[in-house]
């Protein structure tokens, strides 16, 4: 009767465990959101402070990220402690004050909300720092010393950034967009979400493999794009690489050109569980792209100024985009050198209202925006604009024209004041910016599909002014992120490097395989 009675008991404790086990709900990964993004040209004599950031903190920060929306299966799937994250222009070197305030507060919040599951670190890859190389894998190095290494990170990155030995080492999980122009930018984002989720619920925990390998070539974005060949196909074996039993994510960094630092280079990584096939694709990649490396070239044709002002005057196509190159905002230049636009003020083609129509996007000029406010719409100003940080090209040229529109409130421009000088619509600005959108021009009172020429401090066109283009061209001209690579004059650069040294022996492409994160201290 007695041992009847016990086994009676346990019976009723097993079945109520089981039912507790069910009503129980599952325990949701916690998982922090962290990270600093900016593109930065050590060549620029520009330096960007932590207001450039936008910092957003706490719960802001999902408005940064659409797969994060309420209800959302991202959303749903864990407990996000979102800490900082600040995204600011490409620009020139950060300075150490801001860096280390930023870092700070993430740290800070790291330390007061723990423990964690997973980390997204979102990043752009080419932040250069003052003091600091690799500023990273510092990063993410002092990230690890708060949350410790078993905690899984998911880094997701820009394929013109640079991935450090370090950054790659407390990496669990790292992924790059895999178009240029980035139209897949948010998709690589939640791609890098989905596979730290992924891996947090099946239990898999971190992978075991990662495949490192350093590719000695350094190339502009306007040389990488994955418009054109060869870029097109090398990016295209990226995605089925993804698609084989044992391997999470692979991918290809072009790296970054415009700064001077031992990491600035092309790799390539593949992450996964099976290790012949991890290193057999990491290797199969840095080869594709090593065997292609002459082959690339601009994604549109390049010319002198001069050279490119003829084709659009010239042209019946409109409009004629011309690409201001070696001044483009978007890729770290300081975005107020003069040069073109003293140029272009010098054409008689243009001297007169009657002239071709041009629109010249855009040179920061905060005493002509002052003044402009005096005078409002219609009035006539004159005062200097430019060339307050990078004059080594050309001085700052003073504007005389009438205001055709101002407008307030842009979060990166602040104020924006359009001046007519002569046929030419001068966009100034309280700040730089870049203009991108046609929203950027129509909101001036502008319009560009009706002009003749547009020119954009800008590479490669993004998509809206891609579509927009009647006739395209590239200007070689001056700045801090200069096509010309060689006139740049790189002094810490590991060499050899292609195509700075045409040369070169072939390099020794096989995948090194980067401890797990666990294992590095």
């Amino acid at each position: 009767m007695k041992q009847q009675l016990i086994i009676y008991s346990l019976s009723i404790f097993f079945l109520a465990s089981c039912k507790l086990s069910k009503d129980t709900p599952k325990k949701l990964p916690r998982i922090a959101i962290a990270g600093i993004a900016i593109e930065s040209s050590t060549f620029s004599p520009a330096q960007s402070h932590e207001e450039a950031f936008h910092p957003r903190i706490g719960d802001a920060i999902f408005n940064d990220y659409p797969f994060f929306a309420e209800g959302s299966s991202q959303r749903s799937r864990a407990e996000w402690i979102p800490t900082i994250r600040g995204r600011a222009l490409p620009g020139g070197i950060v300075t150490n004050e801001a860096y280390e305030s930023m870092v700070g507060k993430t740290l800070t919040l790291l330390k007061e909300n723990g423990p964690y599951d997973g980390i997204f670190f979102d990043i752009h890859g080419a932040m250069s720092v003052i003091g600091i190389d690799d500023a990273e894998g510092d990063f993410i190095e002092r990230i690890r010393k708060v949350v410790g290494t078993e905690v899984l990170i998911s880094t997701s990155m820009d394929l013109h950034g640079n991935v450090s030995k370090r950054l790659a080492r407390h990496s669990d999980l790292i992924t790059c967009y895999r178009m240029a122009p980035h139209e897949d930018a948010l998709e690589s984002k939640q791609r890098a979400v989905d596979n730290l989720l992924d891996r947090l619920e099946s239990g898999k925990g971190k992978p075991a493999f990662k495949a490192w390998i350093p590719v000695p070539i350094l190339l502009p974005g306007e040389k990488t794009s994955t418009r054109i060949e060869p870029g097109k196909s090398l990016y295209a074996k990226v995605d089925p690489i993804t698609k084989q039993e044992g391997v999470v994510d692979a991918a290809i960094w072009v790296g970054y050109a415009w700064a001077d630092e031992p990491r600035n280079h092309a790799v390539v990584m593949v992450t996964g569980d099976d290790k012949d096939q991890v290193t057999q694709s990491a290797e199969d990649l840095a080869n594709s792209f090593w065997d292609a490396r002459s082959e690339f070239v601009f994604v549109a044709p390049v010319a002198t100024l001069d050279e490119s002002i003829a084709m659009a005057l010239k042209s019946k196509k409109r409009p004629f985009m011309i690409s201001d190159m070696g001044d483009n905002p978007t890729a770290g230049g300081a975005g107020d050198v003069t040069w073109t636009l003293q140029e272009i003020l010098a054409y008689e083609a243009f001297k007169s209202e009657k002239g071709p129509s041009l629109i010249y996007a855009s040179i920061p000029g905060p005493k002509l925006v002052a003044k402009a406010l005096e005078v409002g719409v219609g009035g006539k100003v004159s005062a200097e604009v430019g060339a307050a940080i990078d004059d080594r090209y050309a001085p700052p040229i003073t504007l005389n024209g009438t205001v055709t529109a101002i407008v307030k409130g842009d979060q990166h421009a602040e104020i924006e004041v359009v001046v007519k000088v002569g046929s030419v619509a001068v966009i100034v600005t309280n700040k730089r910016k870049p203009y991108h959108k046609e929203i950027d021009f129509t909101r001036l009172d502008l319009n560009p599909r009706e002009t003749d020429i547009v020119i954009v401090k800008i590479g490669y066109l993004v998509p809206e002014l891609y579509d927009m283009r009647g006739g395209w061209i590239m200007a070689l001209t001056p700045g801090g992120v200069d096509q010309d690579l060689e006139r740049l004059g790189y002094q810490r650069i590991k060499r050899p490097m292609f195509p700075l040294d045409k040369d070169m022996e072939n390099p020794n492409l096989s995948a090194q395989l980067i401890p797990l994160s666990h294992e590095t201290y």
